[in-house]
């Protein structure tokens, strides 16, 4: 099938390539080379690497000309190097957000490219680092990028990488073969794996499996949530089935899934008794006069959070995980015979480590001199930690086995104040302003994380606290809203400073 591409008289064919490092962005380039050159066009390519992005995003510009048309014109044609804003036929991104990318750099334009973008996800340092919810939304980025394009093809290329065994440059290859926009036929894209001699048979099955879906149009709508109610959970642990009972008595249908899985987070978190602890704090806002739904849920979603806070000991959990080796075995390829070595980088503050001590024992810690001095001394330097070494792994796994005696701890008493106070105030306001007593529910959005972000977002929700009880349920939701909203947006309070002496709540 030839492309309208080619019927503009001595016009190369541009295509743009956006890639993240490790993702074979330079395979595909050069794949696109060699079969143009097998097949009577000249081609160049080049690429512009960047570092200030997750792994290091590239871009990978490759223009076709036919030799035939630089024939008959009587010279070479003069290839650019870079793509340029309103000039590329076809786009492939590696993911979503380079997809948004380019339309952002006018590299996609509705007149004219063809776009071929994977849409799962690898999120942005910048989003990875917000203090809130920072992901940018994948359905708005879809419906924005199909827009941009005069043709847009799209599905999880990761997943599809996945299940063949192969690299996601192998699957971009087949749905542009797919996509029919280049005057080459199947077989022709096919020979060009072949001549690679590297890793042939996976990367013809991810070809195909991808050349397939984008011939049957596949646009990768993604799925909206299921409307087939989720299975009622039968487990046959007793007192695990006490709780899920209760949640079925106790509370409003509504608000089920957020309970179990708050009370599955926490049996998982601490015990049993933990997660009881949970329903009856929210058995008592349940209580609450002039409560509903949405604050049930608001409340139920965030308290799970707040009590099952990062100390030492959950993170060193979470690193020492079984599931934890099998992602990162997933994640890096790892084959048989090799051999993976996993480097975690620790940094353990004074803090941190008085707040995994009993309370007393910590405090008084914080509060000496020779002792807190050699501590600091031992921790003013970072440490790095091989989990994957039996050495390593058993240093991090009895940090994770102190948590047994987590209540102990001063984190606890400390985040345990806090907690039953948010939960007061929650259900004192919903009496008389069940609106913003969402919106306070909403407020632990700030505290999270631990060390230096956890420090951040408690003074942030301090001052927004501080805020609330000056105005009392006279603050508008709106206004709680636009000062939680601005202790997200900065992580050093600026912008909830100025929020603040906006509203004279200084």
């Amino acid at each position: 099938m030839r492309s309208d591409t080619m019927t503009r008289k001595a016009q190369p064919i541009k295509i743009a390539i956006l890639a993240m490092g490790g993702e074979g962005g330079g395979v595909l380039a050069d794949w696109i080379v060699d079969m143009g050159e097998a097949n009577g066009y000249m081609a160049q390519t080049t690429s512009v690497p960047g570092v200030a992005q997750r792994t290091g995003a590239t871009i990978y510009y490759v223009e076709l000309y036919p030799v035939a048309q630089a024939q008959a014109d009587g010279g070479r044609p003069v290839l650019a190097l870079m793509p340029l804003p309103g000039d590329v036929d076809v786009v492939l991104a590696s993911e979503l957000m380079e997809a948004g990318r380019a339309v952002q750099r006018g590299l996609v334009t509705s007149d004219r490219t063809t776009l071929i973008a994977s849409t799962h996800r690898v999120y942005s340092i910048a989003e990875k680092s917000a203090l809130g919810d920072g992901r940018v939304d994948s359905a708005q980025l879809l419906a924005h990028t199909a827009r941009a394009a005069r043709r847009f093809i799209r599905f999880d290329m990761a997943q599809a990488a996945e299940a063949s065994g192969s690299v996601i440059s192998a699957v971009l290859f087949g749905a542009l073969a797919g996509s029919g926009v280049l005057p080459f036929s199947r077989a022709q894209f096919e020979a060009t794996i072949e001549r690679g001699g590297v890793g042939v048979k996976p990367s013809l099955k991810a070809f195909g499996s991808a050349f397939d879906r984008a011939r049957e149009g596949d646009d990768g709508e993604p799925a909206t949530e299921a409307s087939v109610a989720a299975p009622v959970p039968a487990p046959r642990h007793p007192a695990v089935r006490a709780l899920v009972t209760r949640v079925q008595r106790d509370f409003p249908p509504a608000t089920h899934a957020l309970l179990l899985q708050g009370v599955r987070r926490l049996i998982d978190y601490q015990d049993l008794a933990y997660a009881g602890l949970y329903l009856d704090r929210m058995a008592a806002i349940a209580a609450s006069q002039g409560t509903d739904e949405r604050l049930l849920k608001e409340t139920a979603r965030h308290l799970a959070l707040w009590m099952s806070y990062e100390d030492t000991a959950r993170v060193a959990a979470l690193k020492t995980r079984a599931t934890r080796f099998e992602r990162v075995r997933g994640e890096a390829r790892v084959q048989a015979g090799q051999v993976l070595a996993i480097n975690e980088y620790m940094h353990p503050r004074l803090q941190e480590i008085c707040e995994t001590l009993p309370g007393g024992v910590g405090r008084w810690l914080m509060g000496s001199t020779l002792p807190k001095k050699l501590v600091e001394r031992f921790t003013q330097h970072g440490r790095v930690i091989q989990t994957s070494s039996l050495r390593g792994y058993l240093m991090l796994r009895t940090v994770a086995a102190c948590g047994r005696w987590r209540r102990s701890t001063m984190r606890y008493a400390d985040e345990n104040r806090r907690i039953e106070d948010w939960l007061q105030r929650i259900a004192s306001t919903a009496r008389r302003h069940p609106e913003l007593a969402v919106e306070l529910a909403q407020l632990q959005r700030l505290v999270k994380g631990y060390s230096d972000t956890h420090e951040r977002g408690l003074r942030n929700y301090d001052s927004v606290l501080r805020a609330f009880d000056r105005a009392g349920t006279a603050l508008a939701p709106a206004t709680l809203r636009e000062l939680r909203d601005a202790a997200l947006a900065d992580e050093h309070g600026h912008k909830l400073q100025a929020a603040l002496a906006r509203h004279a709540l200084v």
